[in-house]
């Protein structure tokens, strides 16, 4: 076989470390011979989808020799007549990463900044790194995003200003007069990029809907939202941006043709009317995220507080690495964050019950199994 010559990939892509989704449940069944394995990885949700998805999907699967729409019209037009904004105003893509990609590629040039805070989402970085452009990474302040020393972070050549809310993978917030202050200031070339992927599970006073208050009060801002959380599509990969008309535009030129495909785009749609479902769920995951906030603290944890979304973000005192491969062992799947720029934390996601009781357990064998060696 041919070798590819030293040079031939791009350098800015040659430097680059991957990002490292959670390990699949079946993998690590396969690797280690487990009877059961209980992922608490990757911040999906512990529920499927909702039945009227189900049933969308069911009606759509005889169609599949078909493409799909590849302006996703039905679902652009219900998310418009959802937010009370126009139909140019709804970009779509495959997760809302898919619209950090298609913005990326939109909007950065080498040379070009973006600033972000420190441990956050690594889509942000990576995109910008593909393309050239400098990731300028601000420290959290308080596990929280330091929104002032973003400000001050901004030059003549940042693009983009993204704002992770709540922040992953603290799972905290600002307030609402926090991020006031910050769109008082941020300067008119800049782009603020509301990162609200949690939104549906949030609800607190002081949370704001980035929509209505600052999209719709005229701010520079890109709202980021999904279908992987609550609504139980991860696997399907539906996001969404609510967005200037000239910047959805402009992501339609580099956003993969036929991205979103049917099923994802009928399931998103049916997702939109299930409200009393919706609350039950967020229900749910506010009595499961202080139940797993109660287990890690047990376990000697520090715990970044007060987490808003579903999953809960612990510094466990050194590299995190050999706890996530303990845990493992015992059938359960966790997140290191070295990947997103804490290599002493685990973050995990809020579970069912019943894989709450199944966490504790294996946390007491694997301090066990420490305390004796």
């Amino acid at each position: 076989m041919a070798d590819v010559s030293a040079g031939f990939v791009r350098p800015a892509v040659e430097k680059l470390v991957p990002y490292e989704p959670g390990k699949p449940v079946e993998e690590v069944q396969r690797e280690l011979g487990l009877a059961r394995v209980v992922k608490l990885a990757s911040n999906e949700g512990p529920y499927g989808p909702f039945p009227s998805a189900l049933a969308a999907l069911e009606d759509a699967s005889a169609e599949l020799n078909r493409y799909p729409d590849g302006g996703a019209y039905r679902l652009r037009a219900a998310l418009a007549d959802r937010h009370g904004v126009r139909f140019e105003e709804i970009a779509v893509g495959s997760g809302a990463d898919g619209i950090i990609d298609a913005m990326s590629q939109a909007v950065l040039d080498r040379g070009d900044e973006i600033v972000c805070g420190w441990p956050s989402f690594p889509s942000y970085v990576l995109y910008a790194l593909k393309l050239g452009a400098e990731p300028v990474r601000v420290p959290l302040r308080d596990d929280r995003y330091d929104l002032e020393a973003q400000l001050d972070a901004i030059t003549e050549r940042t693009k983009l200003v993204y704002v992770c809310h709540p922040n992953n993978p603290t799972g905290t917030m600002n307030t609402r007069a926090e991020l006031d202050a910050y769109f008082a200031r941020v300067p008119r070339h800049v782009v603020t990029v509301l990162d609200q992927a949690y939104f549906e599970y949030i609800d607190h006073e002081d949370y704001p809907d980035a929509v209505e208050e600052y999209f719709k009060a005229g701010r520079r801002v890109v709202v980021l939202r999904t279908f992987s959380k609550i609504y139980g599509l991860a696997g399907l990969r539906v996001g969404y941006a609510v967005a200037p008309e000239e910047l959805v535009t402009a992501f339609g030129k580099t956003r993969r043709a036929f991205d979103l495909t049917t099923p994802a785009q009928v399931a998103a749609l049916a997702s939109l009317d299930g409200p009393a479902e919706l609350e039950r769920r967020r229900d749910l995951n506010t009595t499961g995220r202080a139940e797993l906030e109660t287990i890690l603290r047990e376990a000697g944890f520090r715990v970044a507080a007060p987490g808003i979304g579903n999953f809960i973000f612990a510094d466990v005192g050194e590299d995190a690495q050999a706890l996530f491969e303990a845990l493992l062992r015992q059938g359960v799947i966790v997140r290191p964050m070295s990947g997103f720029g804490a290599p002493n934390a685990i973050r995990v996601t809020v579970g069912t019950p019943d894989e709450h009781v199944f966490l504790r357990e294996a946390l007491a064998r694997v301090r066990a199994a420490a305390a004796a060696s």
